[in-house]
């Protein structure tokens, strides 16, 4: 996946502004910056939620805006903040709408092995006919990110998948972005605002401020003081813990 020139204007002001850079395929790439950076907006416009004004997301060669809605589907899975489901869902049930692209509602005896898989992987068989109103946090996460393995992409788009969670189920859900990419080789996307977590767990990192692109390439690359201080407009020190560069900031 290739983004060119992408910008999106509000009320005049570009909160993107021209931004380009390539997807590495079958890595774990952390978007990190500041609040109103554009990371988020960045995100919603590559997985179509968000219209852009200009510049491209090539998408397998094909400009992204041009794929139909359910052949997409088929290759990028988009898990966003909010992700509250209005109806009373059993944990299955909320997996099984992972297979809606393939079944179209009509869930065949495949679809029913892909969706136990994503159970079983995801270690939620226990809890499976729950609703998910009544998991924990950590519980809930795990239901939408099983929804997502039964989705069966090879993109997978997640925005703060680590908001709300306590640092036990955040360090968890961090180990299960990494497992996806190693185990299930999913090339994963995802914004966050702990720089440690994006540290320890990604590939490479791309970092944002005041709508660009600040610094962009490896974990190594990008996270030294010099750059982290420049992206945060804060000191920074930078000690190494089973080799990946960790900060402390103050």
């Amino acid at each position: 996946m290739k983004i060119k020139d992408l910008t999106k204007k509000y009320d005049g002001r570009a909160v993107v502004d021209s931004v380009s850079f390539e997807i590495p395929k079958g890595k774990v790439l952390s978007l990190i910056g500041p609040n109103g950076a554009g990371k988020s907006t960045v995100m919603g416009m590559i997985s179509r939620l968000i219209a852009r004004d200009s510049g491209l997301v090539d998408f397998e060669g094909k400009d992204i805006s041009k794929w139909k809605s359910k052949e997409l589907a088929k290759r990028l899975a988009i898990l966003t903040q909010t992700n509250n489901v209005q109806m009373k869902l059993t944990v299955q049930e909320l997996v099984t709408f992972g297979r809606f692209p393939y079944s179209g509602g009509r869930v065949t005896p495949e679809d029913e092995a892909i969706i136990q898989k994503a159970l079983d992987y995801m270690e939620l068989g226990a809890v499976k006919d729950q609703f998910i109103d009544e998991l924990s946090g950590g519980q809930r996460q795990r239901a939408y990110i099983a929804m997502v393995i039964a989705q069966d992409t090879e993109y997978v788009l997640l925005d703060e998948p680590t908001n709300n969670l306590d640092i036990y189920h955040a360090s968890n859900m961090m180990k299960i972005v990494r497992r996806l990419c190693d185990e299930l080789g999913k090339t994963v996307i995802l914004v966050l605002h702990e720089i440690n977590y994006a540290a320890f767990y990604s590939d490479y990192i791309c970092a944002f401020k005041d709508g660009k692109i600040c610094r962009f390439g490896t974990v190594e690359e990008v996270m030294t003081k010099e750059n982290l201080s420049e992206i945060y407009n804060v000191d920074f020190e930078i000690m190494e813990i089973e080799g990946k560069p960790l900060s402390i900031y103050y």
